[in-house]
């Protein structure tokens, strides 16, 4: 394709090479404006083993490339002279091959001819890749190239893409070590149809003691389809024998790049059958253990809880009727929450071991259904927040809240007054009507003077004492109000009773204040420093651009199903669709804010910690089935699990010692309310497990660049997490029991961190944070049983397919036959 000269550049006094170009080409627009813009790519590619391009120039209406000057010598000239290369030496240059190709793939060019021609080897012995005259950008269609080392894609005129050169790749590297080309041929029909029916020789027919593997990397490249074949050509450089490309980057002070992260071999693939069988055990009995744990420390399992939501809803929707706030009510809502008065009360009041035992009954009401009725639509404060038992506030006349049991009894009940008074007589309220639907007898209890001052206004206010039917040792006052004779206010209290209108909650314990302030400067400031990096790292052209933006949008992705499956919805179209560009806008500032944060930390990580990236960079290239992306995920489900029993066995470890259990552990109510809800709390964890695994592996690094020591990072790590695990994790009425147990879970947390990589520390807190909070219950006939499964399952169906991807099973089933 033209000829060459050398010449002297006379501005900077050095030699260059001009190549001039067919007469055809000076004379045809159309391939002209083709040559400047792959000129225009090809001169992005900066890399020891490629000839650089400079520019086109024309002289006496002759188009030329002026291109760095290679003193030495082409390969297809060098094998005719030697016939083949020594074993190691032909290792040295292919690595040098790799490095050059992949130097030109990451900038987004294709060279779309690579042949020994174009391979030139200098005065210092260094592979020099030339004629990058005909690279395009990659995924342009170009029927371009020598016919002899085209991949068969190419030759068919489909699209060229990386892999094209991967091919094309493996034709050199077979005549590098065996002296002979792969395939001969007069003709373009004579090379297809050896390609087709003869196939190639093997190489160690022709070189008998030629190393198997490499062999297999070139049969690899030399795959018809091209998603066969390597990833990279970084993949073939850690194929062959001895390659370590992360540890040759590191010893040349340089940051190895995505794609070497992802093609490094680990030291261990494909997980043996025995460790493959012992990994399923463990998820198996971990997860059958939790369960067993859950059904003794979950607040859902010592609380009754009779009856669905389904049926509570229907019971609030009948109180409603009879106390006249129904039939003009448009529009409503429920949902479950959990009151802790009456738990706290009993954590102050009793050390005995079975003090929990109080929960047993239904009253005083721990776990409860709200029910809203209001003539206008529902539409809660703040675009993210969902409709709750006090938001939107009860402001608007005919508006109210009606909270039953879990037996579905009155427990509390305010409504809206009208605004204007009719009548200024005062007309007396039929409060037996409300001790009917308390499921109360009004005989029992002796009027009292009034103490609860009602949020509503009110011109009739009414107590009682007495004591509850089940639960006759507990002394209840009953407070009513109403307003021109229908009620207004209902509550039955005790002792235990905390109004959410008190200014005060009390103070706050040394532990939540330590790790409150901790916690919010953690992981905010490892978020500036990532945001602060950024640009500097982008402009140094550091940044894994592509990494950032896929996990970026998967992020947005999630967060947007999130919202689609949860119980943030309003009923009216034009708020909705405000609520859906608003959830768009969220997504897209976490997604940016990970992206951002991605490029300022990840760099980092690739520099100091590569291997930690492994398993992570390959599920980021589409390598799902990568036995190694299993590994680390049945390991990260593996270590969240750990994680999780070691959260609840919190609560166990005290009885061991002879010490009253401490308060039970809180749940989520509102996912029991419907299946897509939990659907929606599991895609949210996960999509929080990312951003803070990228956090915890960032830190990590840090640690390392500063304390040099593995060991001594993983501490000073310990150390800064803790704060983070332990701000609200714990009841807090056992601080010293909830350090302890926060520094085994951190340390669980860590040691994935450390050891393992980024991959497993997201699958390890994806697994923790989806069952921190779940409904977790072996009473598997209860109507709330099935909604614990979907969590465990979710995290059991993750392992398990972990573990076949881990065992190469799913890797096998891809390969032909």
């Amino acid at each position: 394709m033209g000829e060459v000269y050398r010449a002297d550049d006379l501005r900077l006094g050095q030699p260059v090479a001009l190549k001039f170009l067919p007469e055809d080409v000076d004379h045809d627009p159309a391939r002209l404006t083709q040559l400047h813009a792959e000129v225009r790519m090809a001169r992005q590619v900066s890399h020891p083993n490629v000839c650089r391009v400079y520019d086109v120039g024309e002289f006496e209406g002759h188009t030329f490339l002026s291109m760095e000057y290679v003193d030495g010598e082409d390969l297809a000239i060098l094998l005719r002279r030697i016939g083949r290369f020594p074993q190691d030496r032909a290792i040295e240059l292919s690595r040098q091959i790799c490095a050059g190709l992949s130097a030109a793939h990451d900038r987004g060019v294709v060279h779309r001819d690579l042949k020994p021609a174009n391979i030139m080897v200098d005065a210092n012995g260094r592979i020099r890749i030339t004629d990058f005259g005909l690279a395009g950008a990659a995924g342009e269609i170009l029927r371009a190239g020598t016919p002899a080392y085209m991949a068969p894609e190419q030759l068919s005129g489909a699209e060229v893409t990386p892999r094209s050169d991967i091919y094309s790749l493996g034709l050199v590297l077979y005549e590098l070590f065996t002296g002979q080309r792969a395939l001969e041929g007069r003709n373009l029909a004579e090379l297809i149809a050896k390609r087709e029916q003869a196939g190639i020789t093997p190489p160690t027919a022709i070189v008998q003691d030629l190393d198997a593997a490499i062999e297999n990397i070139i049969f690899r490249c030399l795959e018809p389809d091209p998603a066969r074949r390597p990833r990279s050509a970084l993949a073939v450089t850690a194929a062959l024998p001895g390659g370590d490309p992360i540890a040759a980057a590191l010893a040349a002070g340089e940051t190895p790049s995505p794609e070497m992260v992802a093609a490094a071999a680990s030291s261990t693939e494909a997980l043996s059958r025995t460790t493959t069988a012992a990994a399923i055990a463990w998820i198996v009995l971990a997860s059958i253990a939790l369960l067993a744990i859950s059904q003794r420390v979950l607040l859902i399992n010592r609380v009754p809880l009779p009856k669905p939501p389904a049926a509570l809803i229907d019971r609030a929707q009948e109180i409603a009727q009879k106390l006249g706030y129904g039939d003009q009510s448009m529009y409503s809502a429920a949902g479950l929450t959990t009151s802790l008065d009456w738990v706290q009360y009993i954590a102050a009041t009793n050390t005995s071991r079975d003090r929990w035992k109080a929960l047993a009954t239904p009253r005083p009401a721990t776990e409860v259904l709200w029910y809203r009725t209001s003539p206008r639509p529902l539409i809660p404060y703040g675009d993210e927040n969902r409709v709750e038992a006090v938001n939107p506030p009860l402001t608007t006349s005919g508006m109210a809240l009606i909270v039953v049991d879990a037996n579905g009894r009155l427990s509390e009940m305010i409504a809206v007054p009208e605004p204007i008074q009719s009548d200024r007589r005062i007309v007396h309220a039929n409060w037996s009507t409300l001790f009917d639907t308390a499921g109360l007898s009004m005989d029992a209890f002796t009027p009292v003077t009034p103490r609860w001052v009602p949020s509503v206004y009110a011109d009739e206010r009414v107590a009682w004492e007495g004591h509850l039917p089940e639960r006759p040792d507990l002394t209840v006052r009953v407070e009513a109000a109403g307003y021109s004779g229908k009620p207004v206010f209902f509550g039955i209290t005790g002792p235990w009773t905390r109004s959410a209108r008190t200014a005060s909650p009390g103070p706050r314990s040394w532990l939540e204040r330590t790790t409150g302030l901790l916690s919010s400067l953690i992981m905010p400031g490892l978020m500036l420093c990532g945001a602060l990096l950024a640009r500097r790292n982008l402009r140094l052209g550091r940044g894994d651009r592509r990494g950032a933006f896929r996990a970026a949008t998967a992020v947005f992705f999630i967060l947007m199903a999130a919202w689609l499956l949860s119980d943030r919805h309003v009923s009216v179209f034009s708020e909705e669709v405000n609520r859906f560009f608003g959830a768009i806008g969220q997504g897209l500032f976490n997604a940016g804010l990970l992206w951002v944060t991605y490029l300022g930390l990840e760099p980092y990580v690739r520099r100091f910690s590569p291997s930690s990236l492994i398993g992570w960079t390959r599920l980021l290239a589409g390598g799902w089935r990568d036995p190694h992306v299993g590994r680390d995920v049945v390991i990260g489900i593996a270590a969240g699990l750990a994680m999780t029993l070691a959260y609840a066995l919190h609560n166990v470890v005290p009885l061991l010692a002879g010490r009253p259990q401490p308060i039970p552990l809180a749940y989520d109510p509102t996912v029991l309310m419907a299946l897509h809800h939990s659907l929606a709390r599991i895609l949210d964890r996960t999509q929080v497990a990312i951003t803070s695994g990228m956090l915890g592996m960032a830190g990590y690094v840090a640690f390392r660049i500063l304390l040099k020591q593995s060991s001594a990072a993983a501490l000073a790590a310990i150390a800064c997490y803790a704060p983070v695990v332990l701000n609200g994790m714990f009841p807090g009425d056992t601080p010293m029991l909830d350090v302890a147990s926060g520094i085994v879970i951190v340390t669980i947390f860590v040691a994935v961190v450390a050891w393992i990589g980024l991959l497993a520390t997201i699958a390890a807190l994806t697994a923790h944070f989806i069952l921190l909070r779940a409904p977790l219950t072996t009473d598997f006939s209860s109507w709330r049983g099935p909604t614990g499964l979907v969590f465990v399952g979710a995290i059991v169906a993750a392992g398990l397919v972990g573990c076949y991807v881990a065992s190469g099973s799913a890797q096998r089933a891809t390969r032909p036959i």
